[in-house]
């Protein structure tokens, strides 16, 4: 009956925010530490959300979004009925595929070699040597590729000449754009991306080794059995988020390899809206465009997402 009552009363109600709230203020310095980041998305990734209704509209700076005239899905038709677009689509698409074919697996198997060294001392000269290439800059990279690919004097082509070659004009082909691109993404990419998997491999309990070794299991056998799985969740997190960013690729590393040679291969979504939004000035349709991105991206998402639990991993959410 006291129960009942006390359950009825609305002091008993309030009771559970008290209790959140007395969490939340003993916990006040991890939200705090949470704070920055989400300051950053709400004023660079919600906020700017707004201006997606230009999309629908004919938008003229001088008149805002609030005087600019409707003209509602008429950029999306113009957006799906341009043979352009779909060579640009494609070219998206064949480069988020060399990128998960090529580049994804190599930051594993690096981790997996680097957790096999026995040689502490050795083993952190390793690393530091590998992450050294993700803290320079794109401009740096492909400025250091095109000394060496150059005709002019490029030491590649200098090497091809010195042993009866013809040169190669790689930097304006269509054909060696692609090689080009994913050899310096995981030059510069793959050391960093070690780091979650060797975190995720520190966390494999060393009791299991042990079992293995006892039971006369060799090196790769452990690898095979024990380290992979054992990062299984961890690897798969990593290629939902990779393929939900699938039309999202580096626009800063693709626009310096661009030029009028390659582009038919190096025309990318990116580049395409920097054209057409900042050089052009189609403001509306290149926010289509954006829009489009942003939705295939969601839905690839939640399908892998969904595909993942299907088979019994975790997922995302």
């Amino acid at each position: 009956m006291n129960n009942t009552a006390l359950q009825g009363s609305p002091g008993a109600a309030l009771r559970p925010k008290s209790g959140r709230w007395k969490r939340m203020v003993r916990n006040r310095y991890i939200y705090l530490m949470i704070l920055p980041g989400l300051l950053y998305f709400i004023l660079f990734k919600y906020i700017p959300m707004f201006g997606l209704i230009i999309s629908f509209q004919d938008y003229q700076p001088y008149k805002g979004i609030m005087g600019s005239d409707w003209v509602g899905l008429e950029h999306f038709r113009r957006l799906f009925t341009d043979s352009e677009f779909w060579v640009i689509f494609k070219n998206t698409l064949v480069v988020f595929v060399v990128n998960i074919v090529f580049y994804f697996p190599v930051p594993i198997i690096l981790a997996v070699m680097l957790n096999e060294v026995a040689n502490s001392y050795f083993k952190r000269i390793v690393q530091t040597i590998v992450y050294v290439p993700h803290f320079l800059s794109w401009v740096i990279i492909v400025s250091i590729s095109f000394v060496m690919l150059t005709m002019d004097g490029g030491i590649i082509n200098e090497l091809l000449a010195y042993f009866g070659f013809e040169p190669i004009n790689f930097l304006m082909s269509s054909a060696w754009f692609r090689p080009i691109y994913v050899l310096q993404v995981i030059w510069r990419e793959a050391g960093w991306g070690t780091i979650v998997y060797l975190a995720a491999m520190a966390a494999i309990d060393p009791g299991l080794y042990e079992a293995a070794r006892m039971d006369g299991a060799g090196r790769f056998q452990q690898i095979w059995h024990i380290t992979l799985p054992g990062i299984r969740t961890v690897v798969i997190v990593l290629l939902i988020l990779k393929i939900g960013s699938v039309l999202d690729t580096s626009f800063e590393h693709i626009y310096l390899l661009l030029n009028s040679m390659n582009k038919n291969v190096a025309e990318i979504l990116d580049t395409f809206v920097y054209t057409a939004g900042l050089k052009q000035g189609q403001f509306s349709f290149s926010t289509a465009v954006g829009l489009f991105k942003s939705v295939i991206g969601l839905i690839l998402v939640m399908f892998s997402n969904w595909l993942a639990k299907k088979f019994g991993e975790e997922g995302i959410y």
